[in-house]
């Protein structure tokens, strides 16, 4: 497993984000929003300004955090962050979508994360074919442009939950479209990360890291790694069992009074090298392999 973070959840002003990238065995970073501008929408000057300052830095980027079919499909009457992009109608999606394909080419990404449209009760089988549909009508897009595409459950669009991802991919045979898996999001609507890991697992080409605790009243707080209800100890044990040697990528969103998002970020990534740490071992065999035999484990 390799560590990540999305850059705007420790600044969204880059220069400022990456001396704290830079104090972690980080190698590739995830981008959605610079300087307060998200990445969909985000001109050539802002793009090459993050280009020279990734490149001076010695940093890849590991994926594109877009907000690709983050619209309206099923009525819903309630909409999650976009974080700075604006809402578009789902035909403008497909420019989208080629235009966030070029940007990942621009960064030399090889994945670019989209969505399953707002949330508007259960995932019914026609919801589920409409959903299926619209994904395989974006394939060719990322087949020509060489980038694979990653469906992220997200608590606030039709595809919430680790069970939900795996039932709508299991539909689509196409090598140019996997899972971002986040647990956080899942938990938010009852899953517990073991399962829809568990669920999910063959489909996975990205991991977004988050924490959270569930109030009384029945709300999710965000929190510090290690300090929710996640159970990441346990989590990253099974994930480092199953051979999985992609991204770790913070997306934390919690936020602490007093302390900057920086802070709460780097916070966030002293705990998870220490639970890498942990786990490290955990999914080799005496040769140095997984179980399966085809995967030699790194953590950096």
């Amino acid at each position: 497993m390799r560590l990540s973070v999305i850059t705007d959840e420790i600044d969204s002003d880059l220069e400022r984000a990456l001396p704290v990238v830079q104090e972690f065995a980080i190698e590739q970073v995830e981008l959605r929003t610079l300087w307060g501008v998200n990445l969909a929408e985000a001109d050539e000057d802002i793009l090459a300004r993050a280009r020279r300052l990734l490149r001076q830095a010695g940093l890849g980027v590991c994926s594109i955090a877009s907000p690709v079919f983050k619209t309206d499909l099923f009525g819903a009457q309630t909409r999650g962050p976009m974080h700075g992009a604006s809402e578009q109608h789902i035909e403008r999606h497909f420019a989208l979508l080629q235009h966030c394909l070029e940007v990942a080419r621009f960064f030399d990404a090889p994945l670019v994360r989209l969505f399953a449209f707002w949330r508007a009760g259960k995932l019914t089988p026609k919801r589920e074919k409409q959903i299926v549909a619209m994904l395989e009508r974006a394939l060719p897009f990322a087949e020509r442009a060489g980038v694979l595409l990653g469906l992220e459950n997200e608590h606030s669009c039709q595809v919430g939950t680790g069970a939900e991802l795996a039932h709508v991919l299991q539909q689509i045979d196409s090598p140019w479209l996997r899972a971002v898996w986040d647990p956080g999001n899942a938990f938010v609507l009852g899953e517990t990360a073991t399962e829809g890991y568990a669920a999910v697992q063959p489909w996975i080409a990205h991991i977004h890291v988050k924490d959270a605790i569930r109030k009384p009243n029945g709300t999710v707080h965000w929190v510090i790694i290690g300090e929710g209800e996640i159970g990441y100890p346990q989590l990253l044990a099974q994930i480092a069992r199953s051979g999985y040697s992609g991204f770790l990528s913070l997306e934390t969103h919690a936020r602490l009074e007093g302390f900057t998002q920086a802070e709460v970020s780097r916070r966030c990534l002293q705990v998870l090298e220490k639970l890498l740490d942990m786990s490290d071992g955990l999914g080799m065999s005496d040769e140095g392999q997984s179980s399966g035999g085809h995967y030699v484990r790194t953590i950096c």
